[in-house]
């Protein structure tokens, strides 16, 4: 959680330095054959994704698999909490509608491997001794 609070909050955006590595990266994985679609786009929306599924994950597992989409929505309201504090805080930061809805879809992934797992763990937890005649 420490990690996404400061890559959210980072006061210039956290790949400023690194945009021409990821872009030459993404050169030669298009030249070895990855799809020319997979752009630096992709990755970054990618990248949101994947930052928000451990959230969802943490916080579907504390409220239990009945309210399991509480995770999506807390990675929500985090996300447009990270937005709006880059909209009035951090001008050097763009705040976007299209991180808010990567960020959501993360957090929902995260929370229904959560309900996965949890509904598995419940099957085997309360599977009863084996019957006898």
């Amino acid at each position: 959680m420490l990690i996404l609070g400061l890559i959210a909050l980072w006061p210039v955006p956290v790949d400023q330095g690194a945009s021409d590595l990821l872009l030459r990266s993404l050169r030669k994985l298009h030249r070895w054959g990855v799809p020319e679609w997979f752009d630096y786009r992709v990755l970054e929306l990618a990248a949101n994704m994947v930052l928000f599924i451990p959230l969802g994950a943490f916080v579907a597992r504390i409220l239990g698999a009945r309210l399991w989409w509480g995770g999506a929505a807390v990675g929500f309201l985090v996300s447009v909490l990270i937005e709006l504090a880059q909209l009035f805080f951090l001008p050097a930061r763009f705040p976007s509608v299209s991180d808010v809805a990567a960020n959501t879809f993360g957090a929902m992934i995260g929370a229904l491997a959560a309900l996965v797992l949890m509904t598995l763990s419940a099957a085997v937890r309360f599977r009863g001794p084996p019957r006898t005649l």
